[in-house]
């Protein structure tokens, strides 16, 4: 069975951020993951992550102006500078959390900007972003995400991904595989899994439609999760789902799936 990690931004939102590592680590999680952690002190993340022996699997890089609706700038010709400064950022966290990887948004394409200079964009971020990661002992993975629930994201399918890590050319860079957002932009789960799993480092969760909790929607994780098995996938797997009620009612999955 995969080793699982729960999203701390969606799960536990019933308590306050810094008080969902102990729910997380009392519902049977031993890793957690989260968008963000640059609003938090480093060293009260840290005291939590001990306090719980927790693993901190995952967070993003620094991805603009969240509550303004920004997701992701790695695109956007005009931030470059923002975006190295978010790396470094990164990095500071991350060597204080023993974060061995961190996301990056590509964000939503700006009305103004071609396909091929957003594209271009991208993989000069991503190669600068790659090479300073590595350099600190941190991976970097990028994540495809669905145009439905972001429209005009421009990181949206698996194909796509792997044709920017090619031309990215970095040992350093993988990607993160969202099996929800990829059941809707493209299906065929379990073969693309096993299709490029050597390029695969993270993977998330959730049910469709709803993005709720494994066993409420079309997708048979039952089967997905013994699939994982059998490729030999031994990397982490984020709960990255809206609990369809609360998240301690929700956590049933588990139970049923015999993890905890």
């Amino acid at each position: 069975m995969p080793r699982f990690c729960a999203n701390l931004s969606m799960l536990f939102t019933e308590h306050d951020f810094l008080d969902r590592f102990e729910a997380a680590a009392k519902a049977g999680f031993e890793g957690v993951e989260y968008l963000f952690p640059y609003d938090f002190d480093v060293d009260e993340i840290k005291a939590k992550l001990d306090a719980h022996n927790l693993t901190q699997v995952l967070f993003n890089l620094p991805a603009g102006d969240w509550a303004g609706g920004e997701r992701g700038i790695a695109c956007h010709p005009d931030r470059i500078e923002e975006f190295r400064s978010g790396v470094d950022q990164a990095i500071r966290y991350a060597r204080v959390l023993g974060n061995g990887q961190v996301n990056c948004l590509a964000g939503i394409k700006p009305a103004d900007v071609s396909d091929a200079v957003a594209e271009e964009t991208l993989v000069e971020n991503l190669r600068y972003a790659a090479g300073k990661l590595e350099q600190a002992g941190i991976r970097l993975v990028m994540e495809a995400i669905n145009t439905r629930d972001i429209p005009g994201f421009f990181l949206n399918n698996t194909a796509q991904a792997l044709r920017i890590r090619d031309k990215v050319g970095s040992d350093n860079l993988a990607l993160q595989y969202d099996i929800y957002h990829m059941q809707i932009m493209e299906g065929d789960i379990c073969p693309t899994l096993e299709a490029n799993l050597s390029a695969i480092q993270h993977v998330q969760l959730a049910d469709n439609p709803g993005r709720h909790e494994p066993g409420t929607g079309e997708l048979n994780y039952r089967f997905i999760f013994g699939f994982l098995d059998q490729l030999g996938y031994d990397g982490w797997v984020g709960c990255e789902y809206k609990p369809a009620t609360s998240t301690e009612a929700g956590l049933h999955w588990m139970k049923d799936h015999n993890i905890v």
